[in-house]
């Protein structure tokens, strides 16, 4: 079954993220090549609306959209940025069933409406503190690139929009759908949530200071299981040092990437190959098949074979 999604836009809309969500989900198809997604663009009246460029968008459907989705996205508007000025609730409900998603500033339209009282969300780090002031009610987390409480997600800002909507299609329809999508947008196909938002001193990637060599020799012996030890041994630095390039680099710790990388190896053979559990487990190095149980029940709330079952290609 197609799903729905209905974008809701406002006056000064950010142009690129409409765009960013129309690429995405538009290009996400089936193995036999069917759309995955409907995907329509709504506004309070329908008609022209004003974006963050020179040019109007023609919007013509209105709020009757949201109600018929599945998901309800909402992107920033320049607006948002006026510091004088409280991002107004959306003027349409919400049912249970509903995913709701903001790309950036949008999540003040969600704040607006409490919609994430007492959940974790992010925005922009230039107007977490603002956002912080007026919605005190909701658990902001300034650093990351996305979150995921319940059925409410938000993105940091427009790049990490595209993280969050390859999630969504990687939960919705699986990890090899997702990496489709990520290499026809020449993106990567996968970066954690939890990844930090922005790096203020970057390290060059060069073979004497950057990690991506230990990076590279990791995805290749998953089934070992390296250790952090490992990955600094191979890189010729101290643990201390190379853990502190790795985070400077990547957003996250070496151990928390490997795991990442392990679970995200796990689902890949779960989807595109007939082997065991066992061997799944063993040769993404969890060892048993109960560690990787475990694991996926942890990460994704299913075991293999029912995440099997709901995302095998071809099944």
């Amino acid at each position: 079954m197609t799903h729905r999604i209905a974008v809701y836009v406002r006056d000064g809309l950010l142009a690129m993220e409409l765009g960013i969500v129309h690429r995405l989900f538009g290009q996400a198809r089936s193995e036999s090549g069917e759309l995955l997604y409907e995907v329509v663009t709504c506004t309070d009246v329908p008609g022209p609306v004003r974006t963050d460029s020179d040019v109007r968008i023609l919007v013509e459907r209105g709020l009757e959209a949201v109600a018929a989705a599945d998901t309800v996205i909402v992107p920033a508007s320049d607006v948002d940025y006026e510091t004088d000025l409280a991002a107004a609730s959306p003027p349409f409900d919400v049912v249970s069933s509903q995913r709701l998603a903001s790309i950036c500033t949008g999540a003040f339209v969600l704040a607006a409406a409490g919609l994430l009282d007492g959940k974790r969300a992010t925005t922009h780090w230039k107007s977490a503190a603002r956002f912080a002031e007026l919605y005190p009610q909701v658990l902001l987390d300034p650093n990351v690139l996305y979150t995921e409480d319940g059925n409410v997600l938000t993105a940091a800002g427009e790049a990490s929009g595209i993280d969050l909507c390859l999630h969504m299609i990687r939960q919705d329809f699986g990890a090899a759908v997702a990496n489709r999508v990520a290499r026809g947008t020449v993106v990567p196909p996968h970066r954690s949530g939890g990844q930090a938002q922005y790096i203020d001193t970057p390290v060059p990637r060069t073979h004497s200071t950057s990690t991506a060599d230990a990076q590279e020799w990791a995805l290749r012996n998953l089934g070992s299981a390296p250790s952090v030890e490992d990955l600094a041994r191979h890189q010729a630095m101290s643990v201390r040092t190379f853990s502190r390039k790795f985070v400077a680099e990547v957003g996250v710790s070496p151990a928390r990437w490997i795991a990442a990388q392990r679970v995200q190896r796990a689902r890949e053979l779960l989807e595109n190959t007939d082997l065991t559990v066992e061997r799944i487990a063993h040769d993404t190095g969890f060892g048993t098949a109960t560690s990787l149980r475990n694991q996926l029940a942890a990460e994704l709330g299913v075991s293999p074979s029912a995440y099997r079952a709901t995302f095998r290609v071809g099944g």
